[in-house]
């Protein structure tokens, strides 16, 4: 039974071949409305090339998956409107150029653009920007993110966050979108044991909250759902959990291509969905001030 608030996730015989070879393939499981799903598996082993296809960014070539009921590879758009995207390395990574208060804005922004209704769109200036103020704020708590707590506060640059600030500032402005399905990529990468669980403890914080999270590791926490790739040699699904692989590890060169072919897939089939929304991106950004 599916959820207003999350969304159930399911994978039935679900692969994606590339030019190289298999990404991914035969990933069987379902996930319950709110669970906290860990896609584990060492580099290169097709985590993120999983993930984009599970949020409708990557067209599958083989099986089915299932998102809210919606069944891909035909409504990868609509699975796209329910789902946001966290970060993910060359497809939706922070700009370290920005301050914390400009990626706020211009996601601000870009929600009131493209999913707001008519009326909203018509309100009073006044009126919309108090209420894209209380957008961001309900985020950043959502998050557990004390902005004020930072260097310069909202003036603070990306580049100058540590890791797990610039990891919630990433949720923080997915779950802008009210997600059903939220992604994140590299939960678990050059993190502390002490910042890794807390990342875990916010990542299953929204997902008891009610919204499905889906989350790339090296190593799942015991009490999530965890769903395992292969490895690169053989794209298989291993018996056990993965090994020869740590959160502080770098890429590999497998990890590397990985996610080159997720960068350039998801982005044909954003064009795809929206021809106006290269305009209104720059728009959006146009009105932060850094265009």
């Amino acid at each position: 039974m599916d959820s207003p608030h999350g969304a159930e996730v399911s994978a039935e015989d679900f692969g994606l071949e590339g030019p190289r070879g298999w990404a991914f393939r035969g990933v069987d499981f379902t996930a319950d409305p709110g669970t906290l799903v860990a896609i584990e598996g060492p580099s290169g082993s097709g985590r993120t090339c999983l993930l984009l296809a599970l949020t409708g960014r990557m067209r599958s070539t083989q099986g089915h998956a299932e998102v809210g009921g919606l069944r891909m590879p035909g409504r990868l758009a609509a699975v796209r409107r329910i789902s946001a995207l966290g970060p993910v390395p060359g497809v939706s990574e922070l700009d370290p150029a920005f301050t914390v208060a400009e990626h706020l804005r211009e996601r601000a922004l870009l929600q009131r653009r493209f999913d707001g209704s008519l009326r909203t769109l018509l309100r009073p200036r006044g009126r919309r920007t108090a209420s894209a103020r209380a957008t961001v704020d309900a985020a950043l708590e959502a998050v557990r993110l004390d902005t004020s707590a930072l260097p310069k506060a909202e003036r603070t640059s990306v580049r100058d966050l540590e890791r797990l600030e610039a990891l919630r500032l990433s949720i923080a402005l997915a779950l802008m979108a009210r997600p059903r399905l939220l992604a994140v990529d590299d939960t678990d990468l050059k993190l502390s044991d002490a910042d890794r669980g807390e990342a875990w403890e916010l990542l299953r914080a929204l997902a008891d909250a009610g919204t499905t999270v889906l989350a790339v590791c090296s190593e799942a926490p015991e009490d999530a759902f965890t769903v395992r790739t292969g490895t690169p040699a053989t794209g298989e699904q291993p018996d056990g959990a993965a090994e020869g692989s740590t959160a502080e590890d770098d890429r590999t060169e497998d990890d590397a291509a990985e996610h080159d072919a997720a960068e350039g897939n998801a982005s044909k089939n954003a064009t795809t969905e929206d021809d106006t929304t290269g305009e209104g991106t720059a728009d959006a950004i146009a009105e932060t001030g850094r265009a």
